[in-house]
């Protein structure tokens, strides 16, 4: 067949690559700069490790965001010249209060500013001449929980990703619950604390007194001589030892942090050193909220509000520094380094991020910047309400049963096939084999985290594996059975079998796909797994055995595979 070549090479190509992405899995590769280094990790069933349920106090941010929103509004009605008598709170904690004034107009003239300045988060229910019932839109209230929600696992993601424990499973549970799970940790108390622990967040001035070309030589010259690297350390001790090693080559109170890259997927890939004066003393104990915002042209952007004390620090520091970068770090990484245009007396900034490039991604962008401003604590009072720990040795014979298990069907399939099919079946085992190795590269390539549901997925792969190669073999029996020649009943019989196949895998995938969307923990990781199989069945056990099959026939001259 013409077009036989291109298809061998392509199958071989992508086994060449299966086997790259498989190695690092069972060999260090470190060494090697090209060779991956993502492999497949082990989950908390199956390594053993600490699961907690931590409940978020919620209403008490709620109540506190009330509390601000008073104050604020204050502000604005003495602005407005407009006469208020104060604020009733009572029922802050389900986003509501009053505001109480002396007569019916002025009761109009705070409606009419509410309307005007908050119309898409406050909504006045009552307004008379003695106070104004106000009250967050339903729709706003449930944005700032989950947002408080996701606030607080990018916070405690970070300071776990920083501890070290691999593909840990940070989720949300309900509406005021989160799920950690820590594989591989045995130190519950470590683990809590570690939960609990505050961001360090810093506002610092970028130095230009040497140039980005002499900051990135100092740093090779640093890291050639110490025989370490970004890839060989975490980035707190990589960051704490570079600068001890830069002590006297770099200006006195400064020091050198990261920023990751726009088009880097981790900082190891990608990263821009920034040399950051150390003696701003503007810490994120200044500030008192950061937020997603809009231009007068609706592009996205991110405003920060200081507290009176840092309202003074950041007034007298973008004074002194107009031009200048300052950059907003946390946890030693620079999250953005924004130019100060001017002095900024009243506590409020701006970050502009461009209105250039896809409107959303500029919005994911201004909202990842608040919420990383906004982590340097956790934002909300977590309660402990359930912990659970798996031993590794309870977590060893789990991972034992399933494999044995899994090779048992396994191998009891592949007999049948090669007893009832012969030499086709030989084939079906030779794909499956495959597929199998496909499988676990393509988990292995994503870093993807290995569950005793994902075996199961795995296992249930092989059955609709198997599933893909009867009807084909089937189909082959009946062309055969009819007079076709060997040629045309293989042409035949994996033409027609193939919308049986794509049908059942298709509407797999369907299921597969909403259990991923709407699953959490090993659910996900059994819909991750199934979906690799399904892929990888109609690559390995359709198209490459075809190719198997058609290099016999045509390029080894067997007359006759045994069906």
């Amino acid at each position: 067949m013409e077009n036989l070549k291109l298809r061998t090479w392509i199958a071989a190509i992508a086994m060449a690559l299966a086997v790259v992405f498989i190695i690092p899995n069972f060999a260090d590769t470190s060494r090697i700069a090209w060779w991956p280094a993502k492999k497949l990790n082990y989950g908390l069933d199956i390594q053993g490790g600490i699961q907690v349920v931590m409940g978020a106090d919620v209403e008490s941010v709620i109540n506190t965001t009330v509390v601000r929103q008073t104050a604020a509004l204050k502000s604005e009605f003495e602005k407005e010249n407009i006469s208020i008598k104060g604020f009733a709170t009572t029922n802050a904690s389900t986003g509501s209060f009053e505001i109480l004034v002396g007569s019916a107009v002025d009761a109009k003239k705070v409606e009419e500013l509410l309307t005007k300045n908050h119309a898409g988060s406050l909504q006045v229910l009552t307004a008379n001449a003695e106070r104004v019932e106000v009250k967050y839109y339903d729709a706003y209230m449930l944005d700032q929980k989950q947002s408080i929600i996701k606030q607080a696992i990018e916070t405690i993601r970070n300071r776990i990703d920083e501890f070290g424990v691999a593909e840990p499973s940070i989720t949300q549970q309900g509406a005021d619950r989160i799920l950690v799970q820590l594989p591989g940790m045995a130190d519950a108390e470590k683990a809590k604390q570690l939960i609990n622990t505050t961001a360090k967040l810093d506002f610092m001035i970028v130095n230009y007194t040497k140039s980005a070309e002499e900051v990135r030589k100092l740093i090779d010259e640093a890291e050639k001589a110490g025989t370490y690297s970004m890839k060989t350390l975490k980035y707190t001790d990589y960051v704490a030892r570079l600068n001890a090693d830069l002590k006297g080559k770099i200006p006195d109170k400064t020091v050198v942090y990261f920023e990751k890259r726009d088009d880097a997927k981790n900082m190891e890939v990608g990263s821009t050193p920034l040399l950051l004066e150390t003696d701003t003393d503007l810490t994120g104990d200044s500030l008192d909220n950061a937020s997603v915002s809009f231009d007068q042209y609706g592009a996205p952007e991110v405003a920060l509000r200081f507290n009176p004390t840092g309202s003074i620090k950041f007034g007298n520091l973008t004074e002194k520094n107009i031009k200048k970068q300052m950059a907003v770090v946390l946890d030693k990484v620079v999250k953005t380094a924004p130019t100060i245009n001017g002095k900024i007396p009243n506590g409020s900034a701006v970050i502009t991020l461009g209105r250039g490039g896809v409107r959303q991604n500029v919005m994911d962008e201004a909202k990842l910047i608040a919420t990383s401003l906004r982590a340097g604590a956790l934002p909300v009072t977590l309660e402990q309400l359930e912990e659970r720990r798996v031993g590794p040795s309870l977590g060893k014979d789990a991972l034992a049963k399933a494999q044995f298990a899994a090779i048992l069907g396994a191998v009891i399939i592949m007999l049948f096939m090669l007893i009832y099919y012969k030499g086709m079946g030989a084939i079906t085992d030779v794909s499956l084999l495959i597929n199998i190795i496909f499988v676990f590269a393509i988990l292995g390539s994503l870093g993807a985290t290995l569950t005793l549901p994902g075996i199961a997925g795995m296992a249930l792969t092989v059955g609709f594996a198997v599933d893909a190669n009867v009807l084909i073999n089937e189909r082959i029996k009946e062309e055969l059975f009819g007079g076709s020649s060997m040629q045309q009943a293989i042409q035949e019989g994996y033409a027609r079998a193939m919308s049986a196949i794509l049908d059942s895998n298709i509407t797999t995938a369907a299921t597969a796909c909403v259990l991923l969307y709407f699953g959490t923990g090993p659910v996900r990781g059994f819909a991750v797994t199934l979906l690799a199989g399904l892929a990888t069945t109609l690559f390995a056990n359709v198209f490459i055995s075809k190719v198997i099959v058609d290099n016999l026939v045509y390029n080894f001259g067997i007359k006759k595979i045994s069906v």
